[in-house]
């Protein structure tokens, strides 16, 4: 694999403040999300018997929001839209059919399907009336590649044709820092990461994989769910949960959901 570096690229830029970005398709422009986990708090309290009051509703407007704001034409989700590992039901199938049916009309939704989203293809389909007639697509977690921008969730190892891309964008490992200031306090914040992509621990996965221009940008995207925690990227003993990661991820660095660049994560 050759490891030449490509040139940053603009494909993709972060709306400050929140765990999203605009990325720019060429005949499109997307909004970029990843773990939206909708039901997830039926899902605490089925699992864990915890009784934590519904967000559906400010999810749902947060990221109606998001796209009256951005004016985009497309709503990229990087996975785990949903929470339940099988078919969505009860509070969850609710949640994301009040979610679809208050999405712009004009807007066209491709979901990467994620280790959480199940059979939910079979919920999409082309011709069930939840579609609303809606541009949907539903893609393997592996991903695909539109425009310059390569997609995937990240549970497993991205399609060849992802790593072609410029940028190769995921989620699901809901990256956090924890923080502590000079009298001990500690907070955890959800960052993006950033860098260039590491070809090393791909070099078993893939028969041949070269890279005329040098590897991509790789971007791991915030969990658009603040209730699920995430992977705490500066702790040495906190496991990664991406099969590539941390070791994909060349001098990666950390930012904050405002701007704010930390630097090389390991050292935050």
């Amino acid at each position: 694999m050759s490891r030449n570096r490509r040139s940053a690229s603009p494909i993709l830029e972060p709306v400050p403040d929140e765990p999203a970005a605009v990325a720019d398709l060429g005949a499109e422009r997307a909004l970029v999300i990843a773990d939206y986990h909708a039901g997830y708090e039926a899902g605490l309290r089925y699992e864990r018997g915890l009784e934590v009051p519904s967000r559906a509703d400010e999810r749902r407007e947060r990221l109606r929001s998001l796209l009256e704001r951005t004016g985009v034409d497309r709503l990229l989700v990087l996975g785990d839209l949903m929470h339940s590992i099988g078919d969505p039901g009860g509070a969850e199938r609710g949640e994301l059919e009040v979610l679809f049916e208050s999405l712009p009309a004009d807007v066209g939704v491709t979901l990467v399907k994620g280790n959480h989203d199940g059979a939910i293809e079979t919920w999409l389909d082309p011709d069930g009336a939840e579609r609303r007639q809606r541009d949907v697509t539903v893609v393997s977690g592996d991903g695909t590649r539109v425009g310059s921008l390569g997609i995937c969730h990240g549970h497993t190892w991205p399609a060849p044709e992802v790593l072609a891309a410029d940028v190769v964008c995921l989620g699901h490992e809901h990256p956090c820092v924890r923080l502590e200031d000079e009298v001990g306090g500690r907070r955890v914040e959800p960052v993006w990461l950033r860098g260039q992509l590491d070809p090393t621990p791909f070099a078993d996965e893939y028969d041949e994989m070269t890279f005329a221009d040098g590897p991509p940008r790789l971007v791991v995207v915030p969990a658009f769910n603040d209730l699920v925690g995430g992977t705490w990227v500066n702790v040495s003993e906190q496991s990664f949960l991406a099969p590539f990661l941390p070791d994909g991820l060349d001098a990666g660095e950390a930012y904050l959901l405002d701007g704010t660049r930390l630097g090389p994560y390991r050292s935050v």
